[in-house]
């Protein structure tokens, strides 16, 4: 859970500094870390659950997010609106965001095997 945390406030962190940061972090990190977010959440949850299948539930979830934003009726368009409302819906389908997505997934995958395999979780 702490992992999703810092995913989360680093991601939030690339939006808030963006002016300060690399163009490239400024404009792909956030959304990679978002999935990263969502990976470490979903292996809080299901702690038993094999990695790459913690991966594949987190892949599904953004990517259903991010399709999601095809859809765009007045009601969600009112939710999306909201600051909570933006941060986990989005706000308009970006085809580069399942690539960031996708990245950020397989970096916290690889981070939570590297930590599996040491030992050193908590």
């Amino acid at each position: 859970m702490i992992a999703a945390v810092i995913a989360t406030i680093l991601g939030v962190s690339t939006r808030k500094f963006a002016d300060v940061l690399p163009a490239f972090v400024a404009e792909h990190f956030g959304d990679a870390l978002w999935a990263s977010m969502i990976y470490f959440g979903v292996r809080a949850v299901w702690v038993h659950k094999k990695l790459r299948w913690a991966a594949l539930i987190s892949v599904l979830f953004c990517f259903g997010i991010e399709l999601s934003q095809l859809y765009q009726a007045d009601w969600i368009n009112g939710i999306r609106s909201t600051f909570f409302g933006a941060l986990v819906l989005g706000s308009g389908f970006l085809t580069v965001d399942l690539a960031r997505y996708s990245a950020g997934i397989v970096l916290a995958l690889l981070i939570d095997g590297y930590i599996s395999k040491r030992g050193l979780r908590g």
